[in-house]
């Protein structure tokens, strides 16, 4: 896919993993749409994109906004042709208890963010999507679809939830749009402000986000980053291994 006068909508666009592919299409020529809760970040972000790129706030925790910037974005901007479904939070548990821990209204948001807000914006784009000549929606995942960790479990299953909708939409997209790919994206651990304080060897996320445009622009359906390849070869040889590895985070 050539990614030069294309147009991009990142949720997340502001922060971390999100900011940097949102550069990077950018620096490939693409216009950018930032969707962002923090509009004062996501503006910081602009500057740097030297008119490539545009704002639109929203908070993606609410089915109200989302519904919005699919509205929006279908109005505003005919040509979309590719859908970036990175917006992500996670919500940490305590390493022992029972029950929800007081949670259960973050786990909730976390919910709406991590997976209602990818299948609602995938789902009210296609139409605008499948009328490029060439489109792509990406879905953000994770290692921790593969084998979770007891810390966040919601996310983790949120992730993992994510993976599946990304393979059962490309099923439909082969049938209906052959023009439209779905990518599948695996994230390793990444240095942001959500692993902060977590882990070590994280990747920086320029090199994560680098690995997510070069597989869209190499047409690829699956992008495995950095080391969630060779977790995944673990886990298809010894899935007790793998997941003992990642059980406690």
């Amino acid at each position: 896919m050539k990614l030069k006068g294309k147009v991009a909508l990142v949720t997340g666009g502001s922060t971390g993993i999100g900011r940097e592919i949102a550069l990077q299409l950018a620096a490939k020529g693409a216009t950018v749409i930032v969707v962002a809760r923090d509009e004062t970040r996501a503006l910081d972000t602009v500057a740097l994109a030297r008119g490539r790129m545009i704002v639109k706030r929203a908070d993606l925790s609410r089915t109200d906004e989302q519904d919005r910037v699919v509205a929006e974005v279908s109005r505003e901007f005919p040509d979309l042709s590719i859908l970036v479904n990175n917006a992500g939070i996670q919500v940490t548990m305590d390493d022992t208890g029972i029950g929800d821990g007081g949670l259960i209204a973050r786990f909730r948001q976390e919910i709406e963010v991590n997976l209602t807000a990818p299948i609602a914006l995938s789902f009210g784009l296609m139409p605008t999507l499948a009328r490029q000549r060439e489109g792509a929606i990406v879905n953000l995942a994770s290692g921790l679809a593969i084998a979770p960790k007891r810390t966040a479990p919601v996310y983790c299953a949120t992730k993992s939830a994510i993976r599946t909708f990304s393979r059962a939409l490309r099923y439909r997209c082969e049938d209906a749009a052959p023009c439209l790919r779905v990518v599948d994206v695996v994230m390793a651990l990444v240095d942001t402000g959500m692993t902060s304080g977590r882990g070590t060897g994280k990747l920086s996320p320029q090199a994560a986000a680098r690995a997510v445009v070069n597989g869209l622009e190499a047409n690829r359906q699956e992008v495995w980053v950095g080391q969630s390849a060779l977790l995944d070869l673990l886990h298809r040889i010894s899935p007790g291994l793998a997941y003992g590895r990642l059980r406690n985070g």
